[in-house]
Protein backbone atom coordinates (compact mmCIF):
# COMPACT_ATOMS: atom_id res chain seq x y z
CA UNK A 1 0.00 0.00 0.00
CA UNK A 2 1.36 3.43 -0.95
CA UNK A 3 1.38 6.29 1.52
CA UNK A 4 0.10 9.62 0.29
CA UNK A 5 1.54 12.94 1.46
CA UNK A 6 -1.11 15.62 1.70
CA UNK A 7 -0.01 19.24 1.42
CA UNK A 8 -2.19 22.28 2.01
CA UNK A 9 -1.39 25.68 0.55
CA UNK A 10 -2.68 28.48 2.74
CA UNK A 11 -1.84 32.17 2.36
CA UNK A 12 1.06 31.35 0.07
CA UNK A 13 2.82 29.03 2.54
CA UNK A 14 3.17 25.30 2.25
CA UNK A 15 2.15 23.52 5.42
CA UNK A 16 2.91 19.82 5.89
CA UNK A 17 1.58 17.70 8.73
CA UNK A 18 0.76 20.67 10.94
CA UNK A 19 4.33 22.03 11.03
CA UNK A 20 4.47 25.85 10.93
CA UNK A 21 5.59 27.16 7.55
CA UNK A 22 8.09 29.56 9.11
CA UNK A 23 9.58 28.02 12.23
CA UNK A 24 11.66 30.44 14.30
CA UNK A 25 15.36 29.63 14.65
CA UNK A 26 16.39 28.12 17.96
CA UNK A 27 19.22 29.20 20.21
CA UNK A 28 21.75 26.38 19.98
CA UNK A 29 23.37 24.00 19.74
CA UNK A 30 25.84 25.85 17.45
CA UNK A 31 24.36 29.33 17.15
CA UNK A 32 21.23 31.25 16.21
CA UNK A 33 20.03 31.40 12.62
CA UNK A 34 22.98 32.13 10.33
CA UNK A 35 25.21 33.23 13.22
CA UNK A 36 27.41 30.42 14.58
CA UNK A 37 29.65 30.22 17.62
CA UNK A 38 33.29 30.63 16.56
CA UNK A 39 32.58 32.76 13.46
CA UNK A 40 34.96 35.69 13.06
CA UNK A 41 33.53 39.20 13.09
CA UNK A 42 34.01 39.32 9.32
CA UNK A 43 32.16 36.02 8.83
CA UNK A 44 29.33 37.06 11.15
CA UNK A 45 28.96 40.44 9.40
CA UNK A 46 28.87 38.66 6.02
CA UNK A 47 25.70 36.80 7.09
CA UNK A 48 23.83 40.11 7.05
CA UNK A 49 22.20 39.08 10.34
CA UNK A 50 24.26 41.25 12.72
CA UNK A 51 25.17 44.89 13.20
CA UNK A 52 28.16 46.28 15.13
CA UNK A 53 27.30 48.21 18.31
CA UNK A 54 30.63 48.62 20.06
CA UNK A 55 34.16 48.03 18.82
CA UNK A 56 36.56 45.92 20.85
CA UNK A 57 39.20 48.64 21.10
CA UNK A 58 41.77 47.42 23.61
CA UNK A 59 39.34 44.82 24.97
CA UNK A 60 39.02 41.23 23.83
CA UNK A 61 35.50 41.50 22.42
CA UNK A 62 33.21 43.66 20.32
CA UNK A 63 29.47 43.99 20.95
CA UNK A 64 26.90 43.29 18.23
CA UNK A 65 23.15 43.00 17.82
CA UNK A 66 21.14 40.54 15.81
CA UNK A 67 19.29 42.67 13.23
CA UNK A 68 16.09 40.71 13.93
CA UNK A 69 16.39 41.41 17.67
CA UNK A 70 17.93 44.84 18.41
CA UNK A 71 18.72 45.52 22.07
CA UNK A 72 18.60 48.68 24.14
CA UNK A 73 21.26 51.34 24.32
CA UNK A 74 23.37 49.76 27.06
CA UNK A 75 23.24 46.12 25.99
CA UNK A 76 24.26 43.86 23.13
CA UNK A 77 22.83 40.73 21.53
CA UNK A 78 26.16 38.96 21.10
CA UNK A 79 29.87 39.24 21.75
CA UNK A 80 32.57 38.48 19.22
CA UNK A 81 36.04 37.77 20.55
CA UNK A 82 39.07 38.91 18.54
CA UNK A 83 40.68 35.55 19.29
CA UNK A 84 37.75 33.08 19.41
CA UNK A 85 35.06 34.55 17.16
CA UNK A 86 31.39 34.58 18.21
CA UNK A 87 31.64 33.83 21.92
CA UNK A 88 28.15 34.55 23.29
CA UNK A 89 24.66 34.98 21.84
CA UNK A 90 21.89 36.29 24.10
CA UNK A 91 18.27 35.22 23.64
CA UNK A 92 15.73 37.86 22.77
CA UNK A 93 12.05 37.66 23.71
CA UNK A 94 10.45 34.76 21.86
CA UNK A 95 13.75 32.96 21.18
CA UNK A 96 13.91 29.49 22.69
CA UNK A 97 16.25 26.54 23.02
CA UNK A 98 15.46 23.32 21.17
CA UNK A 99 13.75 22.11 24.37
CA UNK A 100 11.45 25.16 24.44
CA UNK A 101 13.12 27.19 27.19
CA UNK A 102 13.28 30.95 26.73
CA UNK A 103 12.91 34.26 28.53
CA UNK A 104 9.90 34.03 30.83
CA UNK A 105 10.22 30.27 31.33
CA UNK A 106 10.66 29.21 34.93
CA UNK A 107 13.87 27.78 36.34
CA UNK A 108 11.82 24.75 37.31
CA UNK A 109 10.97 24.21 33.61
CA UNK A 110 14.62 24.73 32.66
CA UNK A 111 15.85 22.22 35.24
CA UNK A 112 13.29 19.70 34.03
CA UNK A 113 14.44 20.21 30.41
CA UNK A 114 18.14 20.21 31.39
CA UNK A 115 18.55 18.02 34.50
CA UNK A 116 22.36 18.36 34.44
CA UNK A 117 22.05 22.13 35.08
CA UNK A 118 24.16 23.47 37.93
CA UNK A 119 23.98 26.81 39.75
CA UNK A 120 27.15 28.70 40.65
CA UNK A 121 27.77 30.75 43.78
CA UNK A 122 27.04 33.87 41.70
CA UNK A 123 23.49 32.61 41.11
CA UNK A 124 23.90 31.92 37.39
CA UNK A 125 22.89 28.45 36.23
CA UNK A 126 24.50 26.66 33.31
CA UNK A 127 24.45 23.39 31.43
CA UNK A 128 26.38 21.86 28.54
CA UNK A 129 24.32 22.28 25.37
CA UNK A 130 22.96 18.97 24.08
CA UNK A 131 24.63 18.33 20.73
CA UNK A 132 27.60 20.64 21.36
CA UNK A 133 29.99 19.85 24.23
CA UNK A 134 31.94 23.04 23.42
CA UNK A 135 28.97 25.27 24.34
CA UNK A 136 26.91 26.03 27.43
CA UNK A 137 23.57 27.66 28.11
CA UNK A 138 23.65 30.31 30.85
CA UNK A 139 20.43 31.09 32.70
CA UNK A 140 19.80 34.09 34.92
CA UNK A 141 16.62 34.15 36.97
CA UNK A 142 14.58 36.73 38.83
CA UNK A 143 13.82 36.42 42.53
CA UNK A 144 10.53 34.77 41.50
CA UNK A 145 12.33 32.09 39.49
CA UNK A 146 11.56 33.40 35.99
CA UNK A 147 14.35 33.32 33.42
CA UNK A 148 15.34 36.90 32.62
CA UNK A 149 18.62 36.14 30.86
CA UNK A 150 19.55 33.27 28.57
CA UNK A 151 22.76 32.96 26.58
CA UNK A 152 24.52 30.42 24.40
CA UNK A 153 28.26 30.68 25.05
CA UNK A 154 31.49 28.99 24.01
CA UNK A 155 32.94 27.04 26.93
CA UNK A 156 36.27 28.89 26.65
CA UNK A 157 34.87 32.35 25.85
CA UNK A 158 36.89 35.40 26.88
CA UNK A 159 34.22 38.10 26.75
CA UNK A 160 32.36 37.74 30.02
CA UNK A 161 33.69 37.11 33.53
Amino acid sequence: MKKVLVAVVAAGALVLTGTPALAAPTLGPHGYGKVRLGMSAKQAAATGAVVLKSRAGDGACSGWDLKAHPTGRDSVGLYISKKLGVAAIFAAKGVKTAKGIGLGSTMRQAKKAYPAMRTSESGMSSVVVPGNPKARYLFGASAKGKIVELALIRVNQDCMG
